[in-house]
């Protein structure tokens, strides 16, 4: 038996692939203080920075109605929604 590219004999990528379906991506509703204005955004269009504390800890985007910088503070809660969303993640403070 042959190693296909998979790495698995016999299989071929087309086989290993062959039940997987398009993943919809995952978007967040946020809002802007300058504009109001609401919307959604995708994981890419966000940052989120890990600081040593609450108050260090906060995500950010751009305001795509009037290009504010905008950001916002974290909970554990965003934290979570947002690293599990595949949002960029910075950790301002050493895990040591």
């Amino acid at each position: 038996m042959s190693e296909s590219a998979s790495g698995v004999p016999g299989m071929s990528v087309a086989s290993a692939f062959a039940g997987m379906r398009s993943v919809t991506p995952v978007v967040f509703r946020a809002g802007c203080p300058d504009c109001r204005g609401r919307f959604e955004l995708t994981a890419s269009a966000l940052r989120l920075a890990i600081g040593a504390s609450s108050r260090t800890t906060f995500y950010s985007f751009t305001c795509p109605d009037c290009g504010a910088s905008v950001r916002k503070p974290a909970g554990e809660r965003i934290v979570e929604l947002l690293t599990g969303g595949g949002v960029s993640t910075l950790r301002l403070h050493s895990t040591l």
